[in-house]
């Protein structure tokens, strides 16, 4: 299986896949309270060690060709932050989604590399139906799921634990045959 870790690569962006020497790049995320405003609140380093474990590393192998990844500037090398391509915890839906280091919002990154991550899904794994969920006051990640060709779909409330917090979440969806013919 091609990992997109292995060949995604946009104009401006690359995935890589994470490693236990990330820790403190996600501990960084975790615990800066304007990226984890929409995420579930700032999350202590134990926490982010666990899903740095579990979430991450191990959901590799488990699910190949799906993950969280590292996005970073391909001119630079600097990590920006994270895009995903896996399943929305406790669901069985395939989900796009990111988070950016605050110094990388408003350039665009966001858009681009879900865009990639889509057309991933929908050519190379065949994927035929992926979401996506943001909380229901994060209009800027709406308007970047629009761009990035899903659609709005109304309000869904999880369940998995992850999500007690949230109350209910903004629902998006594409289907591959659609969003292919964009």
């Amino acid at each position: 299986m091609i990992h997109p870790a292995d060949t995604l690569v946009t104009d401006r962006l690359s995935l890589r896949r994470f490693t236990p020497a990330d820790l403190d790049l996600l501990d960084g995320l975790g615990s800066d309270p304007r990226v984890m405003r929409y995420l579930g609140g700032v999350k202590d380093r134990a926490a982010t060690e666990t899903m740095l474990r579990v979430r991450i590393l191990e959901y590799y192998d488990q699910h190949p060709g799906l993950g969280i990844w590292a996005t970073e500037e391909r001119v630079s090398g600097r990590c920006v932050g994270f895009h995903v391509l896996n399943h929305i915890q406790g669901e069985p839906d395939i989900q796009v989604g990111y988070a950016l280091c605050h110094a990388a919002w408003g350039r665009g990154y966001a858009t681009e590399m879900a865009k990639a991550l889509l057309h991933y899904g929908f050519t190379t794994l065949q994927l035929p139906h992926v979401v996506a969920i943001t909380n229901l006051d994060n209009t800027a990640s709406q308007h970047v799921l629009i761009k990035a060709g899903l659609r709005r779909n109304g309000e869904r409330l999880l369940t998995h634990p992850a999500y007690a917090d949230q109350g209910p979440m903004a629902w998006f969806e594409a289907d591959r045959a659609s969003w292919l013919h964009l």
